[in-house]
């Protein structure tokens, strides 16, 4: 099985995918982007745009994991924000085509959670007094102007299954993610601090400076 969970920028997947897969045994998780950004770099800099338009990006993402689902026992967890239908058929479509049982969810919340999510998550400021580098600062900047169209494209019904995520923790989200795909996740045992603890970990490993 392969979970695939889209949402806008900020919306929460990564958070959500290694709590599913720390809570899985036998999960994976399978990042399409660092494919993305990697065929990004090899482009020179005026020639960089959203990798989601190049074709060899689209096709690399079916292919890679095909084999990681004809080859991994356990579950294939996908956080990949998709707002494109053409590239959505292209990509989860083509996976079920292939005979894949994908699950696709997609979490929403209002634009205020959303921006203020971006916030929290934000280490680029701690980041660019530490590192001396702005870039964090302006993929925020770069999420937030996509915010609005991912808000509005992601609520078509071509993106069900959508979750709600204003008013619950990413536990929580987990937990309806998996009864919604008929698994069962081991219980969750963190407390609030290191709860808040593993979340921030997992965010400062998802820095890019791209």
């Amino acid at each position: 099985m392969l979970l695939w969970i889209n949402g806008p920028f900020g919306g929460g997947k990564t958070q959500t995918a290694h709590e599913i897969q720390r809570r899985l045994p036998g999960s994976v998780i399978c990042d399409p982007e660092h494919a993305g950004f990697g065929l990004r770099r090899m482009l020179p800099p005026e020639l960089r745009g959203d990798f989601q338009d190049l074709v060899s990006w689209r096709q690399g993402v079916v292919e890679v994991l095909d084999l990681a689902l004809g080859k991994q026992g356990g579950v294939v967890i996908v956080p990949m924000t998709v707002t494109n239908p053409v590239y959505f058929a292209e990509t989860v479509g083509r996976l079920r085509e292939l005979g894949h049982d994908v699950r696709h969810f997609t979490l929403l919340a209002e634009r205020e959670t959303v921006l203020r999510r971006l916030r929290e998550r934000g280490f680029g400021q701690l980041l660019r007094h530490v590192a001396g580098k702005s870039a964090p600062l302006r993929r925020e900047s770069w999420a937030v102007r996509q915010l609005d169209h991912c808000l509005e494209r992601l609520r078509e019904p071509e993106f069900a299954e959508h979750l709600w995520t204003d008013r619950t923790t990413v536990a929580r989200t987990a937990d309806r993610v998996a009864v919604l795909a008929g698994l069962t996740l081991t219980p969750n045992r963190d407390g609030a601090l290191r709860g808040r603890l593993r979340r921030a970990r997992t965010s400062v490993r998802h820095i890019r400076f791209d």
